[in-house]
């Protein structure tokens, strides 16, 4: 339920202004009138525009690629599905007395890791933690600022770098967890006895590399390695590399118009192997590609949970969330995302400590996380060692133009017996 706030004296007023107001490090905590300390993006003010006077604010940034990247089509469906899920919070009474703002602070990247680090100095001083740094690269560019200040942040990205960065709340299975199952998957389901890496250079496709690549020295399958660049005129390498090679499946690991391009193109020229495209390769727009009769016949999608058809508490609450939309799983992933730092927040303001130093000390308590029954129980383990926290579940769909985001399920949340036998201790890639 919704604190009714006292009047603070004049004192403390101008102590939790000044602390709002300033950016850089070493702001001093001080406490609200329940006892709660606080420290950087967190006011005894209200949020704008969310109509709840008796609430103070709890402010958190966003940097996604709105504009330019590879990945805008998914991410302004992030940033809206994200938008409603802490709307949603602040409906059912909020936090620790608190609303919570991620509306104020959003900056676009561009997918380019100078420009991240840019937006996020500008905003750092003005925000608890980020409810969204999108991309494994980006991210990285400011994870040595994260660690310093102890800020919390959530990723929209896989890299299984995140499962060893305490800062980072990750979910779902790793790029190189869904690449180890999607080679256990080829393997099995698909009798592959060769499988190619065609990825993007970097946290995201070089991370999905070398899952595919244990996997596939774990099952005895010959592997072959292809790294490409984003665009759709980058891709002549890595059609003649399929070409030429005829592996029996390709990892996929690129933006979704890099993947039309190369699976049409190798189709043209009579490549008859199967594609498994991680994650972010896919978006229902491919369906409506020149390349969509050869996607129908030759691609696998990886997933780190079930699309947004899906019937589940959180799917349905996300669906009621945001009426009228086209559907598509940047929804589901943004709203996903989102429970993680909702745990924390709530751990947190039960500890009395709303600081960043506070949230990240409540992310150290969390056993598990309530996704709702988008993910299955056990996901969002964030107290134990990585190797204990990492999840390994993913799963496999097909192109299915009967379902809302062009999806069909092949292959249901499963372990492979390449992620069950890994040790996680560091990230897959160097």
């Amino acid at each position: 339920m919704a604190r009714h706030r006292a009047v603070l004296a004049v004192l403390s007023v101008v102590a939790l202004a000044a602390v709002a107001c300033r950016g850089g490090d070493g702001a001093a905590p001080v406490e609200d009138e329940s006892g709660i300390k606080i420290d950087f993006g967190v006011t005894s003010e209200p949020c704008p525009d969310t109509g709840h006077a008796d609430r103070g604010c709890i402010y958190l940034g966003t940097i996604s690629d709105l504009t330019e990247g590879p990945f805008k089509a998914l991410a302004t469906s992030i940033v809206d599905a994200q938008k409603a899920f802490w709307q949603r919070v602040n409906d059912r009474g909020g936090i620790g007395g608190y609303d919570v703002d991620m509306t104020t602070h959003i900056a676009d990247n561009k997918y380019n890791p100078q420009i991240h680090n840019q937006v996020y100095q500008e905003m750092k001083g003005e925000v608890l933690a980020l409810t969204q740094t999108l991309g494994s690269p980006t991210t990285a560019a400011i994870l040595p600022d994260l660690e310093d200040t102890q800020m919390v942040v959530v990723p929209a990205s896989w890299t299984s770098l995140w499962g060893v960065e305490e800062v980072v709340l990750e979910s779902g299975a790793n790029y190189c967890v869904e690449s180890m199952n999607a080679v256990d998957f080829a393997a099995d389901d698909l009798g592959a006895k060769s499988v190619m890496a065609v990825h993007l250079q970097g946290d995201y496709g070089d991370d999905a590399a070398a899952g595919a690549e244990l996997a596939a020295e774990g099952r005895g399958l010959t592997f072959s390695d292809t790294v490409t660049q984003t665009g759709q005129d980058n891709q002549g390498g890595a059609i003649d590399a399929i070409v030429s090679g005829k592996p029996d499946v390709v990892i996929l690991t690129v933006g979704p118009t890099d993947a039309a391009v190369i699976v049409g193109q190798t189709a043209a020229r009579g490549y008859t192997g199967k594609f498994i495209g991680t994650s972010p390769t896919w978006n229902l727009g491919l369906l409506a590609s020149p390349a969509a009769p050869a996607i129908r016949a030759l691609y696998y999608q990886t997933a780190p949970w079930k699309p947004w058809g899906t019937d589940s508490p959180g799917h349905e609450a996300l669906r009621a969330a945001l009426p009228g939309v086209t559907p598509n799983d940047g929804y589901t992933s943004g709203w996903i995302w989102a429970y993680p730092l909702k745990a924390a927040l709530e751990k947190a303001a039960a500890n009395k400590d709303l600081t960043r130093a506070g949230v990240l000390a409540a992310v150290r308590q969390l056993e598990s996380v309530d996704y709702e029954g988008m993910l299955p129980e056990g996901a969002g383990r964030f107290a134990g060692t990585p190797d204990e926290s990492t999840f390994r579940q993913s799963l496999i769909y097909r192109p299915d133009e009967a379902e809302p985001t062009g999806v069909g399920m092949v292959k249901d949340f499963f372990v492979g017996p390449t992620a069950e036998g890994f040790r996680f201790e560091k990230p897959c890639y160097a």
